[in-house]
């Protein structure tokens, strides 16, 4: 990699030069690359805007992506931002301060949606799912402010096996979080370029950069999560068998429908059958002798 300081991005500057931390480097950016260019995510010249809560995930995000565009791979432009909900505590001044000491383009909107889950919520419910919606419909609005076409989120691989599980479990229905779709109005893509990328990999990448992590817990930690409960299983069969997750994973790109039981996606009432191929075929039952 061409880690000339007058050529790198400041997002990289200070990157350990360790054989381990280059092959990390190199494999989230070939999941990446090969997220967008599998689920076609480049549209050339469309502006991106690029979601930041400060953890682990939308730091890798961000830098891979500038990696991207740096090597000329990604010819869209990248407008970071950071949705501030108005939690307690919450480290307004790090992200802003960031940014800018990276030379990052970015955009910080404040939105006290943190009050209106707390009004909202009944007691011992989880507050997940309507902050996410607030969150959700904010971004959308910025993303159209901003001109942008697309949405940039940064989950990864195990979030989606994690709302795969949470769907069969408590959903009753076999779908998860896709790589690429297109918003309810119709007129935003919303991308998730880390979907190839392991946890453990954002993990070890932000951790060995050294970017400034804001936790999620600000809003005050809830335990018994239904998301919790299955991450924690999903921990136990990796430690048992290595390897599991990423099997799981690709039985989610090489689905039969045939095989399912969905007549919605499947025509099992139009199925034929043809007597005359067996009459056909009944001289070629081999030999056994």
């Amino acid at each position: 990699m061409l880690d000339d300081l007058d050529d790198i991005h400041p997002l990289f500057h200070g990157a350990p030069s360790s054989t381990e931390f280059k092959k990390l480097r190199k494999r989230i950016v070939r999941h990446t690359r090969e997220a967008i260019e599998q689920y076609g995510m480049i549209e050339r010249g469309a502006k991106w805007l690029v979601c930041l809560s400060g953890g682990k995930d939308s730091y890798t995000l961000l830098a891979v992506l500038y990696e991207l565009k740096w090597r000329g791979l990604l010819p869209v432009e990248l407008l970071a931002c950071n949705l501030d909900q108005g939690q307690p505590g919450f480290p307004a001044t790090v992200l802003p301060e960031f940014l800018e000491k990276m030379q990052v383009p970015h955009r910080i909107e404040y939105q006290d949606t943190y009050s209106i889950v707390m009004d909202k919520v009944p007691e011992g419910r989880t507050f997940c799912a309507l902050c996410s919606r607030l969150r959700r419909g904010n971004l959308y609005r910025i993303a159209r402010e901003e001109g942008c076409s697309a949405v940039v989120l940064g989950h990864h691989r195990d979030d989606i096996l994690e709302t795969f599980m949470m769907n069969l479990f408590h959903g009753s229905r076999l779908a998860t979080m896709p790589p690429k779709l297109v918003n309810e109005e119709g007129d935003l893509f919303v991308y998730r370029p880390l979907a190839h990328v392991a946890e453990e990999d954002c993990e070890k990448f932000a951790r060995a950069m050294s970017y400034p992590i804001i936790p999620c817990d600000l809003c005050g930690s809830q335990d018994g999560l239904q998301r919790q409960q299955v991450k924690a299983m999903l921990d136990q069969w990796e430690a048992n068998h290595p390897g599991r997750r990423q099997k799981m994973f690709r039985a989610l790109m090489n689905t039969r429908p045939s095989h399912l039981l969905d007549p919605n996606i499947f025509d099992f009432a139009g199925l034929t059958r043809d007597p005359d191929k067996f009459s056909e075929n009944s001289n070629d039952i081999p030999d056994l002798r």
